[in-house]
């Protein structure tokens, strides 16, 4: 039986969200810049969470985690100026911007998880 993974499963999910985004501000807004922001950061969530998957040790798990927990808040910077410059919709902005929230909160989870005086042991 394989066990559920939400966190990964919510930020693949997200990435290909990041992915349709890029896609539609590139081909229907002719957005290039910020939409090359949000896709990098956006997708760069996914992409360190894999990566700590298959992490070496705890701290370099929990090292993974923040970066992606990183990643997002840059994201949110990027999502947010899209929607005050009128590139997406109050709607769209609601509606990726409340899945990322989600990933946020979960990531924030998994960091408070593991306390700070867990040094790395070089």
């Amino acid at each position: 039986m394989v066990k559920e993974n939400v966190i990964m499963e919510k930020s693949f999910a997200f990435s290909v969200r990041i992915v349709n985004l890029y896609k539609y501000l590139t081909q229907e807004k002719k957005e290039y810049v910020i939409s090359k922001q949000v896709y990098r950061s956006g997708t760069s969530i996914g992409a360190n969470i894999a990566e700590a998957q298959r992490a070496q040790s705890t701290a370099d798990f929990v090292s993974k985690m923040k970066i992606a927990q990183k990643e997002a808040n840059e994201t949110q910077y990027w999502l947010k100026l899209l929607h005050e410059t009128m590139y997406i919709s109050t709607k769209q902005f609601e509606s990726i911007h409340g899945d990322l929230l989600e990933i946020l909160k979960i990531l924030t989870a998994i960091c408070k998880h593991y306390p700070q005086n867990n040094q790395l042991h070089l």
